[in-house]
């Protein structure tokens, strides 16, 4: 039987982390890192270095690979140029996305099509071709293959105000994550989600500057503050290790009790 620490140990595995420049999936990442994992970060161009760095310090190997979320021609190119590299992924963590904010009667078509494609397509692209590798894996002593965890939202739950196209690709996320898990979990695959609450990042800039709205969501908060990205590096490293090996399906809200209330 393994030891609690063994559980949560990354070591010698490889996770491919999309959004993970900034914010909560920077704080990802790094996590990922210093539970063992060497990390591939998928980004649009080389120029941001600072979670690699991250990553480098604390004696993990970082890999930026260039792709454009919003191209499906280039997520379609990913995944082969990686394994061609040799890089064998046993984590996979979506984290990227975008937000568009309109009123729903005034919501642009190209604004829909590009929330859709970064934060479900792409999403489910990336699922689809690392899980056909993970499926190749050889599992481990406890039957494991691999881990994929996405980044779902409360709006998976809630419709939200404005954002129309994201609460549709939040929502796929969700079931998307079941769904996967329903055809992998008896593999050695756990597809998981985690669903952050308000979290005070870039994304939700102009919510926090709604003195009005900030207001009202803070007061229902019961934690009573804004979620923090450093928040999620518990719940990360718990789904892609073998400490959450019989969990899969799940939707883990990170929210300071906002769902509860």
């Amino acid at each position: 039987m393994s030891s609690v620490q063994q559980l949560f140990s990354l070591e010698g595995q490889t996770a491919l982390v999309t959004g993970g420049t900034r914010g909560i999936g920077q704080a990802m990442s790094v996590a990922l890192a210093e539970a063992g994992a060497d990390i591939l970060l998928v980004q649009r161009d080389h120029s941001n270095t600072q979670t690699k760095s991250l990553i480098e310090s604390l004696g993990r190997k970082a890999t930026i690979y260039v792709a454009d979320l919003s191209s499906q021609h280039s997520i379609l190119a990913l995944t082969p140029a990686i394994l061609k590299d040799g890089h064998k992924i046993s984590i996979l963590l979506n984290c990227g996305g975008i937000q568009r904010r309109h009123p729903s009667h005034q919501f642009p078509d190209n604004d829909w099509n590009e929330v859709l494609q970064v934060n479900l397509t792409t999403v489910f692209t990336l699922c689809r071709d690392v899980g056909a590798h993970m499926l190749t894996h050889t599992p481990d002593a406890s039957g494991r293959r691999g881990s994929i965890i996405n980044i779902a939202s409360l709006l998976s739950f809630q419709g939200g105000i404005t954002v129309p196209a994201y609460a549709a690709s939040k929502g796929g996320v969700a079931q998307l994550t079941k769904a996967l898990s329903n055809e992998w979990a008896g593999k050695g695959i756990t597809v998981n989600a985690i669903a952050p609450g308000y979290i005070a990042t870039e994304m939700n800039d102009a919510l926090m500057k709604d003195q009005d709205r900030a207001t009202s969501i803070l007061a229902r908060i019961p934690a009573g503050r804004w979620g923090r990205p450093e928040d999620f590096k518990g719940s990360v490293v718990f789904l892609a290790s073998r400490a959450s090996g019989y969990i899969s399906g799940e939707i883990l809200t990170v929210d300071g009790g906002w769902m509860g209330r």
